[in-house]
């Protein structure tokens, strides 16, 4: 199966991996930005997010993501990823290290990462009101946890939308997504790390750890952001992203 995706512009590609409170319209505020910009710009939905059906046997995210790639013609793209996404993409640039130009990481998650007395607390607490048939309490939980103090009221509404879709989809699920232990080492594309202040420690934990285990990789902090700092302030993170892009892989339009 290849998971639903959108694809629009033309020059290097770049693919837009969402996190797991959301899902592919989370990368609605920089979607055009990128397109403009001079990339070809891919956007997916994993299994059991957006329009992807639940899976029918085991499978893989990164597993996924490759043969997407596979499936468009893509040989190589740099990478955005958020929270999930981030680790589905590190997962990927570490197995194929030839296919990954770049990679731009937004509260991401890491392969291997153990999670912390406060991120299983929040999971217990998640379990504990789905278990209870409170979705829309879980789905407050987590718009609350995940989006900084500058997300505005649309975001916000946004997530819940996207939240409560992955839910009620899983709810059905009988089958979750394999979980690959890669060796970080063999990343060869370009890395940046970014944290907001406001996200859990484990995150901004990730993120300051990495250059150490990615040969090149640099961390940034941004002062005013949560965990999804592409939907705290989309404009100011399209144009970071833009920035690394033109750093890394080039681009032909100025924005």
């Amino acid at each position: 199966m290849i998971i639903s995706h959108d694809v629009s512009g033309s020059g290097p590609a770049v693919v837009l991996l969402h996190s797991a409170v959301c899902d592919r319209r989370m990368w609605d505020p920089q979607w055009q930005w990128l397109v403009d910009a001079g990339y070809r710009v891919v956007r997916c939905d994993f299994r059991g997010f957006g329009d992807s059906p639940l899976a029918d046997g085991p499978y893989s995210d990164a597993g996924d993501v490759l043969a997407l790639l596979d499936h468009l013609g893509i040989a190589s793209a740099a990478l955005i990823g958020a929270s999930h996404g981030g680790r589905i993409a590190l997962t990927v640039a570490a197995l194929r290290p030839d296919a990954v130009t770049a990679l731009a990481l937004l509260g991401a998650g890491m392969p291997g990462h153990e999670p912390s007395e406060t991120m299983r607390a929040f999971g217990a607490r998640e379990d504990e009101l789905l278990e209870a048939g409170d979705v829309a309490g879980a789905v407050g939980l987590n718009v609350e946890t995940w989006l900084g103090p500058e997300a505005g009221e649309e975001a916000r509404e946004s997530v819940r939308r996207m939240q409560r879709h992955a839910f009620e989809v899983q709810a059905e699920a009988t089958f979750g997504p394999d979980r690959e232990e890669v060796d970080l080492a063999r990343i060869t594309a370009p890395t940046l790390a970014i944290a907001g202040a406001h996200d859990q420690p484990d995150f901004r934990e990730i993120a300051a750890v990495l250059p150490a285990l990615i040969p090149n990789a640099r961390h940034v902090e941004l002062p005013w952001a949560g965990h999804l700092p592409s939907l705290d302030r989309p404009q100011e993170v399209a144009g970071l992203l833009v920035g690394f892009l033109r750093e890394t892989v080039g681009g032909t339009t100025e924005v």
